[in-house]
């Protein structure tokens, strides 16, 4: 009986637990840090054997191949422990990719890939049987051992890609790729960008590259190296022949000379990096010969993505949006970009190494005071101090949202666009959205 070894407790992980004991896996579940009891119960529910708060060497490293969370970095002394013994350590994402025979869409990107993720299977759910999971919603694995789906649409991190060797998607997505994450590669983009395009590693001719095409670092790293899936690309600026692009105000798609013409006035979501996801969704969807009436209906009736410029309240003439999925600089460029008003900007958290200089030219346009809201706050001191009147520096939401209605008069605009992680005051993203509404709310 072959080992498995799970190393993170969470969803992915006690996912993959489950489907590696019903394929017959010896599966032992192993957490540095305390395991949240609705993950416990089922872990002893299934008689599944599982420690917390270390990782013990002698029950990881006799393992046959190790499931890691992607929040591991490589770096920690156990993951190498198991890289010198030549243990294969994966990813959720190629476990149960090697025990399904559904059709897979992968989406990938820095940024714009939840919404593109959602939207897509939004579009195909309504002619296919389809699951959504990955980054999001039920762990893939789960979704493979409890209702296996024809299809899959799945949004997948770097972290997540770079624990995949044999993955295949029929169609893989890269939104875009701008600098994220650098602290987990080295603090080289080059790493970042080649652990993004190993979705497209094992794909043949048969198989099909969705790309930005006005994304230069995605043009140039398929100029210089093989790419073998068929590419087809969506641009907002260039004529494209096999592909999605913009024509006065018409998303354009031809797939092997079949077309479809969508006019972007009735597209539900906004802005145009919602055009972008639009086209990405919409030519998976031609691709997978969901009807053209289908695709327009769905993309006038999609409700958009919790924490992705995500209107709250008005409050006395001024608009709070919570934008708190924006965990890095390029991410925040779009949320300034889409907001005309004068605005209160509530950023900051934990710094992967951002460089500010792209927002420069937004924030001297539109924003009339920055509340910071971080443990560490120099990089953004330093960056923007003498470019906007009023900084306030916080260490708790409430505070912060108490002090931006304070700094606020008719016509203002409220933005939570961090461009960091949340981790030094929040949970996650979602906690720090969370928290954002609720004070919001309760002014």
């Amino acid at each position: 009986m072959k080992r498995l070894v799970v190393l993170g407790a969470g969803e992915s992980g006690v996912g993959t637990a489950l489907l590696g004991k019903a394929k017959g896996y010896e599966v032992f579940v192993s957490d540095k840090g305390k395991i949240k009891e609705k993950y416990k119960a089922v872990l002893i529910h299934n008689e599944i054997d599982w420690e917390e708060e270390q990782h013990t060497e002698a029950k990881v490293l006799n393992a046959d191949v190790v499931m890691k969370s992607p929040g591991i970095p490589d770096k920690v002394a156990i993951i190498q422990a198991l890289l010198n013994k030549e243990i294969s350590v994966i990813s959720e994402i190629e476990f149960g990719s090697q025990l399904t025979k559904a059709t897979i869409v992968a989406i990938t990107g820095s940024n714009g890939k939840t919404t593109t993720a959602m939207l897509t299977h939004h579009l195909l759910k309504q002619e296919l049987e389809v699951g959504l999971a990955g980054n999001i919603g039920d762990s893939f694995a789960k979704q493979v051992l409890e209702h296996d789906f024809d299809n899959y649409v799945l949004e997948i991190s770097s972290f997540q890609l770079d624990g995949c060797f044999s993955f295949k998607p029929k169609i893989a997505v890269i939104t875009n790729i701008v600098p994220d994450h650098l602290d987990r590669y080295d603090y080289k983009f080059e790493n970042y960008i080649a652990s993004k395009f190993r979705i497209t590693k094992n794909q043949t001719k048969e198989d099909y590259l969705i790309y930005d095409a006005d994304d230069e670092v995605i043009l140039e790293y398929i100029k210089n190296n093989t790419i073998q899936a068929t590419l087809v690309p969506f641009s907002l600026t260039k004529t494209i022949e096999n592909g999605a692009y913009l024509d006065n105000d018409n998303i354009i798609i031809t797939i092997d000379n079949n077309q479809i013409i969508m006019p972007t006035e009735n597209i539900a979501l906004k802005g145009k990096h919602n055009v972008k996801n639009a086209m990405a969704a919409s030519t998976v969807s031609h691709l997978l010969n969901i009807r053209k009436q289908t695709i327009r209906e769905s993309l006038e009736n999609f409700q958009g993505v919790e924490h992705r410029l995500e209107n709250v309240l008005k409050i006395n003439k001024v608009q709070y949006i919570n934008d708190s999925k924006a965990t890095n600089v390029n991410a925040t460029y779009f949320a300034l970009d889409s907001v005309s008003s004068p605005t209160v900007w509530i950023v900051g958290g934990v710094d992967k190494g951002n460089s500010y200089n792209e927002l420069f030219s937004f924030v001297n346009e539109k924003v009339k005071a920055i509340i910071c809201l971080g443990v560490d706050n120099e990089k953004l001191l330093a960056s923007f101090g003498e470019m906007v009147d009023v900084v306030v520096e916080t260490q708790s939401m409430s505070e912060a949202v108490k002090i931006a209605y304070k700094l606020t008069e008719a016509g203002d605009t409220v933005l939570l666009s961090p461009a960091c992680a949340s981790f030094d005051l929040f949970e996650n993203y979602e906690d720090r959205g969370r928290q954002f509404k609720e004070a919001v709310r309760n002014l």
